[in-house]
């Protein structure tokens, strides 16, 4: 689960984090007396929404200027101006694709300045399975360019969680990003803080880009991006209720609700499938044989009846499917169910794509039964290798 910038800092601050003061404004006449609750004469204001490259973006609408997401104010009537401009547009970033996000908040922060920026991150470790510490002397927009042409000027630690973070890792941290003097005090601080926050809240990273050194020689976060374990969230209400709809893919979101685990693609041949491994292998083998797969789709291995419908009627919804492939090896999971589910989703939305269904496990024969009486036009697969062949030669004609 992701959360805006301005959740985050305040979650940051929160924990003690040196975050400047800001304003979340959700409409445009708002902006005036937010931004005269803070002392300028520079006002940052920020389109809030869940992708990177604000700084470098582009708005879809002119009426939003062509300046990108981030943009500086030297006066609350200028900062309300750019609030204006901003909320309700569509922002485009290199994250987003070319659809864009539309902007629904707008955070206004007092401004900094600015000697020298920084990049520090934590995140979960695959390989080591610990948390690790990522940190650049390059930080700011080009990071990922960085990442790319110069990855050795990015550093990486892992933390041992049998020893716990100590002092050293932040005076590490300290010395790889070139500070000096009370700066290193600083960043022993701010490590341990960070760290805290990260294991308390069950993050799955938090990346400040960028992490600043004012003049005085003051460490500040100037932004941060966060996202959290979705299998940890019943630990954390308080994280629950900062999840903004708005941001979410409806398909994904209508999957969240049924306990479907549905991640959307960009390909023609919608999935459903019972276990994330046989997924995966689904998913694979699709663009084995030439086609691209339009989502994932673990429906589980206790599924109903009417979550098969459900998940049917999300994978339906999607324009971009043009067939639909449900490959299910009964072990807990029943093929009958999935097979009445099935048709009574068919049944409901209609079926204007060709289907394949491959059926294999408990009650097996009892499933095939089901569809084959049903007078749909479902095409049966023998096996899963038959089953792709079969999908991906009606789509593609």
């Amino acid at each position: 689960m992701n959360i805006h910038e301005y959740q985050a800092k305040a979650l940051l601050r929160s924990y003690g984090a040196p975050v400047s003061d800001g304003r979340v404004v959700l409409r445009a006449e708002e902006a005036k007396t937010a931004a005269g609750e803070m002392d300028g004469p520079i006002w940052v204001v920020k389109a809030q929404i869940h992708a990177g490259g604000r700084g470098k973006g582009r708005f879809k609408e002119p009426e939003a200027g062509e300046k990108g997401g981030v943009r500086l104010a030297k006066s609350v009537e200028e900062a309300a101006t750019l609030a204006r401009q901003m909320l309700g547009r569509t922002l485009v970033t290199h994250q987003t694709g070319p659809a864009g996000k539309q902007v629904n908040r707008i955070y206004i922060e007092a401004g900094s300045d600015i000697a020298r920026e920084l990049y520090l991150a934590l995140l979960v470790d695959r390989q080591t399975s610990r948390i690790s510490f990522v940190c650049s002397t390059e930080g700011g927009m080009d990071i990922e360019e960085v990442a790319a042409h110069t990855p050795e000027k990015i550093l990486s630690f892992p933390v041992d969680p049998a020893s716990g973070l100590s002092d050293f890792h932040g005076r590490r941290l300290a010395f790889a990003l070139g500070l000096e003097g009370a700066q290193v005090k600083q960043m022993v601080a701010l490590s341990k803080t960070l760290y805290r926050a990260f294991v308390e809240k069950d993050m799955e990273m938090l990346e400040i880009n960028p992490l600043i050194v004012t003049p005085e020689g003051q460490i500040r976060v100037l932004d941060a991006k966060v996202s959290f374990d979705g299998n940890a969230l019943y630990r954390h209400a308080d994280i629950q209720a900062l999840k903004d709809e708005t941001e979410e893919d409806p398909k994904e979101l209508a999957a969240s609700k049924f306990d479907l685990n549905y991640i959307a693609l960009e390909g023609e041949i919608g999935c459903m499938v019972n276990g994330a491994g046989l997924a995966m292998a689904t998913m694979d083998i699709i663009k084995l044989y030439g086609a691209e797969p339009a989502n994932f789709l673990d429906v589980g291995g206790g599924a109903t009846k009417e979550k098969v419908t459900e998940a049917f009627k999300i994978i339906t919804s999607d324009p971009n499917v043009k067939g639909i492939l449900v490959n299910i090896f009964g072990g807990i999971m029943r093929c009958d169910i999935i097979a009445e589910g099935i048709i009574a989703a068919v049944k409901e939305v209609g079926l204007k794509v060709p289907l394949v269904v491959r059926l294999e496990g408990t009650n097996v024969e009892k499933g095939k039964e089901i569809i084959a009486t049903s007078g749909l036009n479902v095409i049966a697969g023998d096996n899963l290798s038959d089953a792709a062949q079969k999908i991906v030669k009606a789509v593609k004609g």
